[in-house]
């Protein structure tokens, strides 16, 4: 049984944190294979740093795209909105390395056991849901990605043109009876382009922006305010650190509040169980919890590369479960093929739908018409009634 009563933090990075510019980078080129042949293979990693965009990895599609790799480096640098000395979207030099799949991986993905595709690799991917929020999220790290979200938005709009792209955001939420109740501190780092603003005048300008996201009973006297406590935040970026592919994976997912198995989404395409498993995963954890079978649900996949059918399901929901957990995995296992492909057609994974998961998290957001964030979606609540 969970703690009633505790503390717990989570953080947020903006989207021109430098580990994001590479994460949007990676599935930017992702999508652009996908729209190109929407069974293309990507594994793409991208390293940033002053004045350089450094892309690699193996691919297995059109030729065509290749030639627009630097286009699209640019193109995301210039919407996250980078035009500062040191890091600048039409003067920085960008270094395509992509080379072509190996043939021992591909055989392993093309032919798995019982003629269907095999996992990309092998390893456990886990996905999670709660219920003290309407997106079934934990609440520090959704709401945590909302103030950098909205953030991002005012400047964007030209409300908040002094703000830079790179910042950071930190909510502590103290929980009684395991819901959340009260903000104890809060933590927001942004760039701003005017050197002259004091951390008084960086937090009299996102405060508003703050209190905007945040439900109004959260906020309260003891709520400790740090904003841009080390002073000045003017150089921000690749240009202030580097950056690199996959280096924000709890940030990604559920804040720490859930397990995570090690494998980073971003420049993945969905052959790659690492992004599709977890996003299955979470698809079904928030369909247990939506359906009110439990009100949290941890679920484990594992997957053999070569191997079509996962090894093991394992549901865990920390007491709170309505009905047997063993019925929970076995009704799980009746109503999403969970093989690579089975997760992929169910989900409608092989889009290009990526590039706008890079930032703010890929979970808890709002199901998309043209078919993203599928993941989000809560469709499965009759099916598991009825299977369990």
């Amino acid at each position: 049984m969970a703690r009633p009563n505790y503390v717990f933090t989570s953080e947020s990075v903006s989207e021109g944190h430098p580990d994001k510019v590479c994460d949007r980078i990676s599935d930017a080129v992702l999508d652009a294979f996908l729209a190109a042949d929407p069974f293309s293979r990507v594994a793409c990693e991208t390293f940033a740093t002053t004045d350089r965009v450094v892309i690699g990895g193996e691919v297995r599609g059109p030729g065509s795209v290749l030639n627009r790799i630097e286009e699209i480096a640019r193109d995301c640098v210039q919407d996250i909105g980078y035009e500062q000395k040191g890091f600048h979207w039409a003067n920085l030099k960008v270094d395509n390395y992509l080379h072509a799949q190996s043939a021992d991986i591909a055989q392993g993905v093309d032919g798995g056991d019982d003629k269907d595709e095999g996992a990309g690799d092998q390893g456990i991917m886990f996905g999670f849901a709660t219920n003290e929020t309407e997106a079934l999220m934990p609440a520090p790290i959704l709401y945590a990605h909302k103030i950098l979200k909205r953030l991002a938005e005012a400047r964007k709009s030209g409300e908040a043109p002094q703000l830079g792209p790179d910042a950071k955001s930190q909510l502590s939420m103290r929980y009684e009876n395991g819901q959340p109740v009260e903000i104890t501190s809060l933590v927001l780092s942004t760039q701003h382009l005017d050197a002259s603003l004091t951390s008084s005048d960086v937090r009299d300008l996102v405060t508003p922006y703050i209190n905007e996201v945040l439900p109004d009973e959260w906020i309260t006297a003891n709520t400790e305010w740090h904003v841009n406590p080390t002073g000045k935040f003017v150089i921000g970026g690749p240009d202030g650190d580097a950056g690199l592919t996959g280096r924000k994976i709890i940030v990604d997912t559920y804040g720490g509040a859930a397990p995570h198995g090690g494998g980073a989404f971003s420049g993945k395409d969905p052959t790659k169980v690492d992004r599709s498993a977890a996003y299955a995963a979470r698809y079904l954890a928030k369909n247990v919890v939506a359906a009110g079978l439990a009100d949290k649900c941890t679920l484990q996949l594992s997957y053999a590369i070569g191997v079509a059918k996962p090894l093991s399901i394992y549901v865990d929901t920390q007491g709170t479960a309505k009905v047997d957990e063993m019925a929970i995995e076995a009704a799980v296992d009746k109503v999403v093929d969970l093989t690579p492909r089975g997760i992929r057609e169910h989900l409608g994974l092989n889009r290009p739908i990526f590039q706008r998961t890079a930032a703010y998290g890929h979970f808890g957001r709002v199901p998309e018409p043209d078919g993203g964030f599928s993941w989000e979606k809560t469709d499965l609540i009759d099916a598991l009634k009825a299977a369990v």
